[in-house]
């Protein structure tokens, strides 16, 4: 039973103007930065601008010894704030002076500093900690691979809890410092450009940086035994690309399309506009995983993606999520299509510009393939919902929807806008909402209605995109039943891009909602 103590006004007043506005005013920092998939992610009351990550791993034990140190402005009145973390923080202390903390949930560091933090203060939080990452799961799963020689971080939508601490949204975007010491004989591949490598006493140092900011489920980490190569592109760009010494059979076919990773990035730039970053590359490390991941500067890939042979197909891919997803990135998680939608209709680009099926022909084929019952449909790439973030539907009927905005306004103002918006929001965060908007002052029409269609409609449009000079084909087949109609024939290039449909296919955590 709880008692309800009435305090007179008189009283009540005189308690509050006894308590000092500095106490009063200073108030924890939200768990979650306010994402409407994932409650939990990231964190509310402050803005990195740095990390600073010194790391040692042994590859043998699956140990990583790290101190972490973060620049960040505070965005309220602090008396406490949170950092995501899942390995055993050690010793914590905020502009040098130690503070209190405790690990709470499942990747929480609870943070008291010795002083409260006033809003627009510039702070640094240094965090020792330590761990297996392998050890750390939730709900059964892990953004950490362990491999052969190593151990490798990378996943979506997080995977920095598993090796350092931070604010883990992409909403909070950083540069990085990341430096590792790992036994010699091994190497350690992260983002950006390799500044520098040493070695003392049995153990090698690698210092990598990353000057543009970046999400921190697209920082990346891998330990193993690598063959390097390393190359400038026509402009100056340093080119690193990393591949495990045990790939086996798929070693080659690995080879044969990431090293086109420059080629691939020279003929985007004539899509999208000027590469925005000062690093190039991708890695294929010995893991079991079958997905790729555009980790900022240096993809991911597994090995199983070239399982049948080369595929330029995933590189195209990836390599275009570094403007549509890591310069330009989701300011929530349902805005996944500005991710995936534009990254799938690369590969669409690509096939038309190989001569392998126009970006027309594979629309038309995607609409043909699946009937109006199929569950595909049902699913909104504008607002798919957690458990289907990454479902074809998000990349295939993403795609479908800018081959319709492409007939609606026509090829000028389109590519006009795929080169205009990484430039508008570069190196930021962006919302389906802004991209119809900014769509529509490229094109000036209005385009709300064809975006409500292929993005926010739970079924299948009555007609495809086909171009709008041609009105009278779609509805001539709407009339007709579907198991009637005229199938499109397959472009040549769509086994290949077919094959890319596990790319993001991460089973092993669709339906964790709340990291």
């Amino acid at each position: 039973m709880h008692r309800r103590i009435i305090v007179p006004s008189a009283l009540a007043a005189s308690l509050l103007l006894a308590i000092p506005a500095s106490a009063a005013d200073y108030v924890p920092g939200a768990p979650g930065i306010g994402d409407s998939y994932y409650p939990a992610a990231g964190n509310g009351g402050y803005d990195v601008s740095h990390y600073d990550l010194r790391l040692k791993y042994q590859p043998a034990t699956d140990l990583l010894e790290g101190t972490a140190t973060i620049l960040a402005t505070t965005t309220q009145n602090l008396s406490r704030f949170n950092l995501d973390l899942g390995l055993k923080a050690t010793e914590v202390r905020v502009d040098g002076r130690l503070a209190k903390f405790t690990a709470t949930g499942e990747h929480e560091l609870e943070i008291v500093p010795a002083a409260p933090l006033p809003r627009n203060k510039q702070v640094t939080v240094v965090v020792r900690y330590a761990g297996k990452p392998s050890e750390y799961k939730v709900d059964g799963w892990s953004a950490w691979h362990r491999t052969p020689d190593g151990g490798v971080a990378a996943q979506e939508p997080d995977s920095a809890a598993w090796w350092f601490p931070s604010n883990d949204h992409p909403r909070d975007k950083a540069t990085f410092d990341v430096s590792v010491s790992v036994p010699d004989g091994t190497q350690a591949i992260s983002n950006g450009v390799l500044q520098s490598q040493s070695s003392r006493l049995g153990w090698t140092r690698f210092n990598w940086r990353s000057t543009k900011p970046q999400a921190t489920y697209l920082a990346t980490l891998a330990v193993g035994r690598f063959d390097i190569t390393t190359d400038r592109t026509a402009n100056g760009l340093p080119v690193l690309n990393a591949y495990s010494k045990d790939l086996g059979d798929n070693a080659g076919a690995a080879r044969a399309s990431v090293e086109r990773t420059a080629e691939v990035a020279e003929w985007l730039e004539g899509v999208f506009g000027p590469y925005p970053f000062n690093a190039l590359g991708g890695y294929v490390p010995n893991v079991t995983s079958g997905y790729a991941l555009e980790t900022q500067t240096r993809p991911f890939y597994s090995p199983r993606q070239f399982a049948n042979g080369a595929n330029t197909s995933v590189v195209v891919h990836e390599l275009a999520h570094q403007w549509y997803g890591d310069s330009v990135s989701v300011r929530d998680w349902k805005d996944i299509w500005i991710n995936e939608g534009f990254a799938r209709y690369s590969q669409w680009l690509w096939s038309e510009k190989e001569g392998e099926g126009t970006a027309q022909e594979l629309a038309d084929y995607v609409y043909a393939l699946r009937t109006a019952d199929d569950p595909f449909w049902t699913v909104k790439p504008g607002d798919p919902g957690a458990e289907a973030l990454f479902h074809i539907a998000v990349y295939d009927r993403g795609a479908l929807a800018l081959q319709a905005l492409r007939n609606e306004i026509g090829d000028e103002d389109f590519f006009a806008i795929l080169k205009g918006w990484p430039q508008r929001f570069a190196h930021g965060n962006a919302r389906v909402a802004d991209f119809v908007r900014y769509a529509e002052q490229v094109s000036g029409k209005p385009l709300a209605a064809l975006f409500d269609t292929w993005l926010y409609e739970p079924s299948k449009p009555a007609a495809g995109p086909s171009p709008a000079a041609a009105p009278a084909a779609p509805a001539a087949r709407s009339a007709a039943p579907e198991s009637l109609r005229a199938k499109p024939a397959q472009p040549r290039s769509w086994k290949k891009i077919a094959a890319t449909n596990t790319i993001h296919d991460h089973e092993e955590h669709q339906d964790h909602e709340d990291h």
